[in-house]
């Protein structure tokens, strides 16, 4: 065994340049070697398809509780974050077994493909009232349609109360700031300040949920975790962490895919006439979207033990970068890797929603919404097209790749 290879120059992956673009980026670490290490920070990146995969089937190596995270350090370049053991960062996605089993007990049934199926109507109307305005006007900043949309749906599948849509949509928006690595000390402590008000809100509500019987699919996730709750299936902490990352993982990460299918529209007019002739193909489009800009650029994991992966050595308390985004563009498992292809033959077969235990529940969600969003503006229009003076804005993270403005003119 050896060494892991460090990447030739870590502090690029903090670059703006690399937010606003991080393919680049990940082709060469991919060409380097597929696992690098970022610096002297004991963080690694995983940038194949082949790789990722081994390391998400050994658990017995690699956990997927959050302990720490990449930041900038007050030198510029990359460091370790410790972060500390709470309800909100081991559940659901972030959780090992049996407790990620338990987790995804509870959630999973509200947000499997039939009970997800029966809310697009409500879904296609909220998308009409929103687009209505926003057409009306000649377009603008497409990005609060984009975010509201998906803040609605998360609160629908938890069972709060619509009225405080406008608090749902910043919760929502703010749950990668966390990870985004550069991110002042003052910004920090108005995201703690502003997780601890949700956190108070979300504990309410689970305290007002009806417990005294397991709820079916029909009802509330909020009616699941009161329930789980009571019956000391979980403690009230972990119940209020997987409504957290409920918020997070249903609303920032749909608000980012709907956000890159619209901008690929704006520079595509091509590509939109042929889903406007197509609307069969949208689907497809939507999981080209997710293949080519994964909402999520990548999740880390932990290293429990002296190990190996890709034939280098990594130390307990060592962390890895699974990097959806680079992974999804791996010449070895993609033809034109680059390329968005609506004739793929296994259209779905891409990492843009992880893999195996940890796979998304809420993908079907997000899939219905980013159709159905990505359908009602191609009817809708006959051009969109980017405003050349005013370009889109990327949020200033390496983990999530949503767009904070997206100026579009629509005729």
């Amino acid at each position: 065994m050896r060494a892991p290879l460090c990447c030739a120059d870590p502090a690029q992956l903090l670059d703006l340049a690399t937010i606003e673009d991080p393919h680049p980026f990940f082709a060469r670490v991919r060409a380097q070697h597929a696992l690098s290490r970022v610096g002297d920070t004991g963080v690694h990146v995983v940038a194949t398809w082949d790789l990722i995969e081994e390391a998400l089937a050994r658990e017995e190596d690699f956990s997927a509780n959050l302990t720490g995270v990449l930041v900038r350090g007050d030198d510029g370049q990359p460091a370790a974050l410790e972060l500390p053991a709470t309800g909100a960062n081991q559940v659901i996605a972030t959780a090992d077994e049996p407790g990620h089993k338990v987790h995804r007990t509870l959630a999973q049934p509200r947000l499997a493909q039939q009970p997800i199926a029966e809310l697009e109507p409500r879904l296609r109307a909220w998308a009409r009232g929103a687009l209505e305005p926003w057409l009306a006007a000649g377009g603008g900043d497409f990005v609060p349609l984009a975010e509201t949309v998906p803040a609605r749906a998360v609160a629908l599948v938890l069972g709060l109360p619509d009225r405080d849509v406008a608090d749902h949509r910043r919760w929502a928006m703010m749950g990668g700031d966390m990870l985004a690595g550069d991110v002042s000390v003052a910004r920090m402590a108005e995201f703690g300040a502003e997780t601890g008000r949700m956190a108070k809100y979300l504990g309410e509500h689970i305290g007002a949920a009806p417990s005294g019987r397991e709820p079916g699919p029909d009802l509330p996730l909020l009616h699941a975790l009161a329930w789980g709750t009571a019956s000391g299936r979980i403690a009230l902490p972990e119940a209020i962490g997987i409504a957290i990352v409920m918020f997070g993982a249903g609303g920032e990460s749909t608000a980012a895919l709907i956000g890159s299918a619209a901008r690929r529209l704006a520079q595509d007019p091509a590509l939109a006439d042929q889903l406007r002739a197509h609307p069969e193909l949208i689907s497809r489009y939507v999981e080209e979207v997710v293949r080519l800009e994964p909402p999520f650029k990548f999740h880390y994991r932990a290293v429990r033990r002296a190990c190996e992966l890709g034939g280098a050595e990594l130390a307990p308390g060592d962390r890895l970068m699974l990097c959806w985004a680079s992974a999804n563009r791996d010449p070895a498992h993609f033809d034109e890797p680059d390329a968005l292809r609506l004739d793929r033959r296994h259209a779905k077969q891409h990492l843009g929603f992880g893999r195996g235990a940890h796979f998304c529940i809420g993908a079907p969600l997000a899939r219905l919404e980013a159709r159905v969003v990505i359908e009602e503006l191609l009817a809708r229009t006959r051009r969109i097209a980017l405003r050349a003076d005013d370009p889109p804005v990327h949020a200033r993270s390496i983990f999530v790749r949503r767009l904070e403005r997206l100026p579009l003119d629509v005729a």
